[in-house]
């Protein structure tokens, strides 16, 4: 198996994990403040592992030579991160984690039609399927509860 399929499937793992871990962490404190904890803790995790498994030496070089374009999406996307974040805690905060989570899978179908249009990435039959399905599971979801 490819090494990026690993890393996806870990990713997953970690990300099921997360959201029951934080939804039981939430039960004392408020969605902005535990996201605040959290986010501090991932920030500072972050830089352990670059400190420990990336070649420092390299990394001020690395970003001069990326330019002020990247490092302005990279900013961007650490905007929609938190606010994709704070609506996520707020929802799982007062909602079912359970249902919560497979709704915010659905972004999904947004990264797909953007990876296509923006990155131009290949559309195929298969992704198709899976976007059909995951629309399925969002309409059964929103008919519920």
């Amino acid at each position: 198996m490819e090494r990026w399929k690993l890393y996806a499937f870990a990713a997953a793992l970690f990300a099921g994990l997360t959201a029951v871990v934080a939804k039981a962490g939430l039960k004392t404190i408020g969605a902005d403040l535990g996201l605040a904890v959290r986010t501090t803790f991932v920030f500072l995790f972050t830089i352990a592992a670059v400190l420990l498994l990336t070649d420092t030496s390299k990394a001020a070089a690395t970003l001069h030579a990326a330019g002020w374009k990247a490092i302005a999406l990279l900013a961007l996307s650490a905007l929609t991160t938190t606010l994709s974040w704070i609506c996520y805690y707020r929802a799982m905060h007062e909602g079912t984690v359970s249902y919560v989570s497979l709704v915010d899978k659905g972004s999904i179908l947004v990264t797909l039609a953007l990876s296509v249009m923006v990155l131009g990435e290949p559309f195929t039959w298969r992704l198709a399927g899976g976007a059909v399905l995951v629309t399925a599971g969002l309409l059964v979801l929103a008919g519920g509860k």
